[in-house]
C-alpha cells in the first residue's frame, strides 16, 4: 500500500504531508491559514503544498485524509460554520480535492482525526475502545467505540468538552455555565489566577497556562493553586468519561499536557475516587505519543478508517 496525503486545517496554520502505512511522516509543508484570503485561495495553497510534499517524499499517495477544526460534515465533505474561517462555510473541500487529485478523500473533525491516529498508530494502538482528549485553548474529545469512530445523531460530533461539571462556574461561549472547557483549559487557568491572585501579584501581565506551569515549578504559591485547580477539574472530566464509557484507554494530548507531570497524579487520583461503580482500573490514562505531527498523522488515519478499515494498523 502506498502512502496517504494528509491535511490538517487549524485556525492558525494549515499543515500538509505525506504519511506512510506505518504512520511515519515522509514529508510535510505548512503555511498560515490566513482565512481572510478566502476558501479558494486556501484550496490552491493546500493543493500546491500537497503536490510538493509528494515530490519531496518520493512516494505516490493512494488517497487524502483531512482533519479540520470546527464543525465539518464527514459524509458530504463540506465545511461548517466557524468564526475564524470566515466565508468557508458550505465549501465542498472533499469534492474539490478529489477532483484535483483524482483520489478518494475523507474528512473528519480534528478531534476525531487525532483519536483515530492514536488508536491506529499511537498510545491506544489496537485498542477497541478509546477516548482522545486534547487540552489547550479548548477541550476536544474523540471517541473510538468497538474500533469505529463514534458519531451522534445525523453523524454529529459530540462536544464532550462542553459537558457541565459545575453549574455555578463561569459562562462559556457555548451558553452553559461551568462546562469542562470553561474550567480546565489554559485560558481558564489564566483567567482564574488573574481573578484570584493577591493584589500585588507580580506575574499578571501576559499570563498564560504555559507561564503558570513554569511559575508553579518554581514554587510560586498562587500558580501552584491554579495548577491544583486545573488538575482537579481535568480529573473530574476524565472520571466522567470513565464512568460513562469505561474505555480501554484515555489518551491526553494538547498544549496543556506538555506539563502533564503537574496534572497526571491528581487526574488519576480523581478517577479512583469518583468512579466507584465501574471497573476504573481497567482504563489506562496515557499521554499522546505521536508527537508534534500528531494532527497530520491523525488526518492520514481518517483515510484509512474510511477506505481501508482492514488495512495496516501498526
Amino acid at each position: 500500500m502506498a502512502a496517504v496525503g494528509a491535511i490538517d486545517i487549524g485556525g492558525t496554520k494549515i499543515a500538509v504531508g505525506v504519511v506512510d502505512e506505518s504512520g511515519r511522516v515522509l514529508a510535510r509543508r505548512e503555511c498560515p491559514t490566513d482565512a481572510s484570503r478566502g476558501y479558494e485561495d486556501a484550496l490552491a495553497r493546500m493543493c500546491a503544498m500537497l503536490r510538493d510534499a509528494v515530490q519531496r517524499g518520493k512516494q505516490s499517495i493512494d488517497g487524502i485524509g483531512i482533519g479540520s477544526t470546527g464543525p465539518v460534515d464527514p459524509f458530504t465533505g463540506v465545511i461548517g460554520k466557524l468564526d475564524f474561517l470566515p466565508g468557508w462555510e458550505g465549501s465542498p473541500l472533499v469534492d474539490d480535492l478529489a477532483r484535483e487529485f483524482g483520489l478518494a478523500v475523507a474528512m473528519e473533525n480534528d478531534g476525531d482525526a487525532a483519536a483515530l491516529g492514536e488508536a491506529g498508530w499511537g498510545a491506544g494502538r489496537d485498542k477497541a475502545n478509546l477516548a482522545y482528549v486534547t487540552v489547550g485553548t479548548g477541550i476536544g474529545v474523540g471517541i473510538i467505540a468497538d474500533g469505529k469512530l463514534y458519531r451522534g445523531a445525523g453523524g454529529a460530533h459530540p462536544e464532550i468538552g462542553h459537558h457541565v461539571i459545575d453549574c455555578t462556574g463561569p459562562l462559556c461561549s457555548c451558553g452553559a455555565h461551568g462546562c469542562w472547557e470553561s474550567l480546565a483549559t489554559g485560558p481558564a487557568m489564566a483567567q482564574w489566577l488573574s481573578s484570584n491572585a493577591p493584589p500585588d501579584y507580580p506575574h499578571l501581565d501576559g499570563l498564560t497556562g504555559k507561564r503558570i506551569c513554569e511559575l508553579a515549578r518554581q514554587g510560586d504559591a498562587p500558580a501552584r493553586r491554579a495548577v491544583e485547580r486545573e488538575a482537579r477539574y481535568l480529573g473530574i472530566g476524565v472520571a466522567n468519561l470513565v464512568t460513562l464509557f469505561i474505555p480501554d484507554t484515555i489518551v491526553l494530548g494538547g498544549s496543556v499536557m506538555h506539563s502533564a507531570d503537574l496534572f497526571l497524579d491528581t487526574i488519576r487520583d480523581t478517577v479512583r475516587r469518583h468512579c466507584g461503580y465501574v471497573p476504573f482500573e481497567k482504563t489506562v490514562v496515557a499521554l499522546a505519543s505521536l508527537g508534534p505531527d500528531a494532527n497530520l498523522i491523525g488526518a492520514a488515519r481518517v483515510w484509512h478508517h474510511r477506505f481501508a478499515p482492514d488495512g495496516p494498523r501498526k
